[in-house]
């Protein structure tokens, strides 16, 4: 066994809980989506659109649906089916495509603003600190959350968007270009995640070792996998790993 030289880590309910998030968010963009758009119209003497938050939003749904159907390649990147959804909603609700295009950008600016409002575990930024003394880092993410505005971007000099590579989780390719990034090879790293099938299966079958965090105890783990039910036992976990394979297996 090689030694370990980076850490990389998924971001949602691996690094903090996002349960809730994307509800918040998604409600809070359409409404403000909206509403300026009412308050627009209304100062150019024009009549709202006829649009409502419930319908609308499912109507919004849809049709991000129908773009990932037809545009299979793209259905990993959810910042694109959401702009093209809101553009072709906008426009079938009578806006000019000018108008379409500028308020559908508008939208998911909000929308990535609200998005990135989650709550790192307490533990989460003094870990990475930690860790980014011995090892390198990285994040691989499904998600569009724009990391740069998250404060544990700091931490993380590479991070993938697995959707923006046209290559989303369980696809390899993310993981792949983490570690050309690196410039570690799959046996010397060690992915984190939450999701068996998108964050450790990949990771696992590329050569990677494996940290699945979860609080069931039901499953047999193969090889060069390990569970955890939290994020802060990870530093004790390494360090029983260190321990278990004498001669610094894990160590630079």
């Amino acid at each position: 066994m090689k030694h370990l030289k980076a850490i990389t880590f998924d971001l949602d309910d691996t690094l903090w809980d996002n349960h809730g998030v994307m509800a918040r968010t998604e409600e809070g963009h359409y409404r403000w989506l909206l509403e300026a758009l009412e308050a627009w119209r209304a100062a150019r003497k024009e009549p709202a659109l006829a649009l409502s938050q419930e319908s609308g939003r499912e109507d919004y749904l849809q049709r991000r649906q129908q773009w990932a159907k037809e545009v299979p390649e793209r259905r990993g990147d959810f910042t694109w089916l959401r702009l093209r959804a809101l553009e072709a909603q906008l426009e079938a609700a009578g806006l000019p495509r000018s108008a379409a295009l500028m308020w559908a950008a508008a939208a998911m600016n909000e929308f990535h603003r609200l998005r990135v409002l989650v709550t790192p575990h307490p533990e989460a930024a003094g870990l990475l600190a930690a860790l980014a003394e011995r090892y390198q880092l990285a994040a691989i993410t499904n998600g569009n959350i724009h990391l740069a505005r998250q404060p544990l971007a700091a931490y993380f000099p590479v991070a993938i968007a697995a959707g923006e590579l046209l290559a989303p989780k369980p696809d390899p390719t993310s993981f792949l270009t983490a570690l050309s990034r690196l410039n570690v090879a799959p046996e010397c790293a060690m992915h984190v995640g939450d999701s068996w099938q998108e964050d450790i299966l990949p990771a696992q079958q590329l050569g990677m070792h494996a940290v699945w965090i979860a609080e069931t105890e039901d499953q047999t783990l193969p090889p060069r996998v390990h569970r955890i039910a939290h994020i802060k036992e990870l530093p004790q976990l390494l360090e029983s790993l260190e321990k278990r394979h004498s001669g610094g297996v894990y160590n630079h």
